[in-house]
């Protein structure tokens, strides 16, 4: 996310909002406003932190670590939020008070754990790392890319395995790419909010994300989604070139985010990555 609390840009939305008297664009800039505002305390609490020794400082962890400090911010400000949004609601006219939940003139300490968060299936990014490489290898050959690309793509949209959407149920819901229901999907699915990039600026929405069964459902929805939509043909037949099957991925509209490929390259580069393979190739 490139913007922060100091983008003034977000008073400006809030003004405009207020002044065409539309209660619901106010509230959506109110909730961007809010989540903004807690990426930027995860951010400060963070800087204040001691490094993780195991995985180390790098220019990738810190990456990385933004990009969860990013999705929490949005789990946070999900639902009711923290208050922040209510209050700017409130202040510029767009809901009356008695509207909302009841009065809310103070900021709750934030709970522990995020909303909608589980348990997940892997202890530690290594576990992950083990637990889908069969399965990425199967996949990179059939697409005919790196199986390093499948596993960096994988562990950036879930955190290394410890952030993937839950399912309905309160399990995982494996759905290990990121990948959205559509019209066409017959499967389970389950709502999510997520942040998705309109003309450089994310913004929360709520979207319908795919749920599997398992980690060879997951993949093997992925690999098909690849194969059988024209709109990835370029994203096949990258052999061993990560970088240009990352970049094959964002031009082909996988994910909005503009620096989605740099951030699957930084994985792929990463401590975390080489530690990984390491241990794989070691093990076989």
């Amino acid at each position: 996310m490139t913007s922060t609390i100091t983008d003034f840009t977000q008073y400006t939305d809030l003004r405009r909002a207020a002044g065409q008297n539309d209660p619901g664009a106010l509230r959506e800039v109110a909730e961007q406003f809010e989540a903004l505002f807690l990426q930027t305390m995860l951010k400060s609490m963070r800087d204040a932190s001691i490094e993780d020794p195991l995985f180390g400082d790098s220019d990738q962890m810190e990456t990385y670590q933004g990009m969860m400090d990013q999705q929490l911010a949005v789990e946070m400000a999900s639902g009711k939020g923290v208050g922040l949004a209510d209050m700017l609601v409130r202040q510029l006219g767009g809901v009356e008070a008695n509207n909302l939940d009841g009065p809310r003139d103070s900021f709750p300490i934030p709970r522990s754990k995020p909303p909608h968060q589980t348990e997940q299936a892997w202890s530690d990014p290594l576990e992950f790392a083990r637990d889908i490489w069969p399965h990425a290898e199967r996949t990179a050959k059939q697409l005919n890319v790196a199986p390093e690309a499948i596993v960096a793509q994988a562990a950036l949209e879930t955190g290394w395995g410890q952030h993937v959407i839950p399912g309905n149920s309160g399990a995982t819901s494996f759905n290990l790419f990121g990948i959205k229901s559509g019209s066409e999907w017959q499967g389970d699915q389950v709502v999510r909010k997520t942040l998705e990039f309109e003309g450089g600026v994310p913004r929360p929405q709520n979207a319908h994300f795919r749920a599997y069964d398992g980690v060879a459902m997951a993949f093997s929805d992925y690999t098909s989604l690849i194969t059988d939509n024209p709109r990835y043909s370029d994203v096949r037949d990258h052999g061993h070139d990560v970088a240009g099957f990352a970049r094959a991925l964002q031009a082909s509209g996988y994910a909005t985010d503009p620096d989605y490929a740099e951030k699957i390259n930084q994985v792929s580069e990463s401590p975390t990555m080489r530690r990984a393979m390491s241990e794989l190739r070691a093990g076989n």
